[in-house]
């Protein structure tokens, strides 16, 4: 279970959705169901989970022009998952 969270998501946008919406970003594994990683938040920070959605971003690929030529390459695919939690719960992101 401690394989399926990777790292939470700290941007401006998502602590504003934070603080108003009790709702917490996490890149996940990209094979995980939304009941596992349900279950491994409320694992990892003792909470109650509502809600969850997921999101997957397939990789872009990337070309730039230097001096050497041109240098093609490809981002990561990656999954995201938006977790809401119960009315009352404590801030998750106090235990990083």
């Amino acid at each position: 279970m401690s394989r399926i969270l990777i790292k939470p998501i700290i941007t401006e946008k998502m602590t504003d959705v934070s603080e108003r919406l009790d709702r917490y970003g996490f890149v996940v594994d990209r094979r995980a169901n939304k009941i596992q990683i349900g279950k491994a938040v409320e694992e990892a920070y003792g909470v109650v989970v509502d809600k969850v959605w997921t999101m997957n971003y397939a990789g872009k690929s990337k070309s730039k022009f230097t001096k050497t030529g041109m240098v093609k390459g490809r981002t990561t695919a990656y999954k995201k998952a938006i977790v809401t939690l119960s009315e009352g719960e404590i801030d998750i992101y106090g235990n990083i």
